[in-house]
């Protein structure tokens, strides 16, 4: 009776409909307890919760062993936000009057991570996800060289610029944040205003806007638009990995057709010969009898 109940149990435990109900569960107890919610029984639900979780992890780990619950990427996900949901279940069992013990209440924070597990419920996540480390993978080099081209021209904000607009270009880090803003487009012409309203000749004004419209092109439209196309096409790499399978499997199977089509053709005109041979043979076999009869 213990074993079909365990087996029962393990087979729960083990069933991907069963946790992703619990994940949405839990999803929504959260919730409404960061919303401060009235509702009685909201912390048992998530102790529950965090308990099946526990119970989840600890069977996988003696069914696949933990090397093969590891190499899963969605069980490494599971195992780390389980160890964050620990401090919720201490807070559970020990009163909030314990002296010494009130900084366990800033790990309720652990509990909001558990919203991740509803990455279960995304459709191929695992190929988006590493369709997304490929992207970064095939785009790290220019991302690399757009943080240089970004800081170069921090620094060069900063000494143009800190003491006509500090706003901006105050000290480097902030010439960072405000050419990372202009690179993305989001209001970038507020900051060639607000440069050339402090110049004192119309001329150096305009060419303060140019400037930081070239910067706008370079880096705003050009820059921005290779990185987003870099990403784009290698997290779309594996849809067309899949065609191209296809397509080689379509090509297989043509040419494999192409070669039984010829097979076939020769072995046509081999039988037509053979019957042109034998047609000629019995016409010399035929005119042989003839010409005896005559004889």
């Amino acid at each position: 009776m213990f074993k079909k109940v365990a087996s029962c149990l393990k087979k729960s435990f083990l069933n991907e409909k069963f946790i992703i109900s619990v994940i949405l569960i839990n999803s929504i107890v959260i919730f409404l307890e960061e919303s401060k919610s009235s509702l009685v029984g909201l912390e048992t639900a998530d102790l529950i919760c965090t308990l099946i979780f526990i119970i989840e992890m600890t069977i996988k780990i003696r069914e696949y062993g933990f090397k093969g619950y590891w190499k899963s990427g969605f069980n490494r996900i599971d195992f780390v936000l389980v160890i964050l949901s620990i401090p919720s279940i201490i807070l559970f069992f020990l009163p909030d009057t314990i002296p010494n013990l009130s900084f366990l209440l800033a790990l309720r924070i652990f509990r909001i991570f558990r919203f991740f597990k509803l990455i279960h419920i995304f459709p191929n996540f695992t190929v988006i996800a590493n369709n997304f480390k490929l992207a970064l993978e095939q785009s790290r080099a220019i991302m690399l060289g757009f943080g240089v081209i970004i800081v170069t021209f921090a620094m060069i904000g900063s000494c143009l610029f800190s003491d006509t607009a500090p706003e901006y270009f105050a000290t480097p880090l902030d010439g960072i944040y405000s050419t990372f803003r202009l690179f993305t487009v989001e209001g970038w012409y507020e900051i060639p205003d607000a440069i050339a309203e402090g110049m004192e000749s119309p001329f150096w004004a305009h060419i303060i806007r140019l400037y930081f419209s070239l910067l706008l092109i370079l880096g705003g439209i050009i820059g921005m638009s290779l990185i987003n196309s870099i990403f784009v096409d290698a997290m779309v790499s594996d849809n067309n990995d899949d065609v191209k399978v296809q397509l080689t499997r379509m090509e297989n199977k043509l040419d494999c057709l192409v070669r039984e089509l010829e097979k076939r053709d020769q072995e046509l005109k081999q039988k037509d010969e053979l019957i042109l041979e034998q047609k000629a043979l019995l016409e010399e076999t035929k005119q042989g009898k003839t010409s005896e009869s005559e004889m």
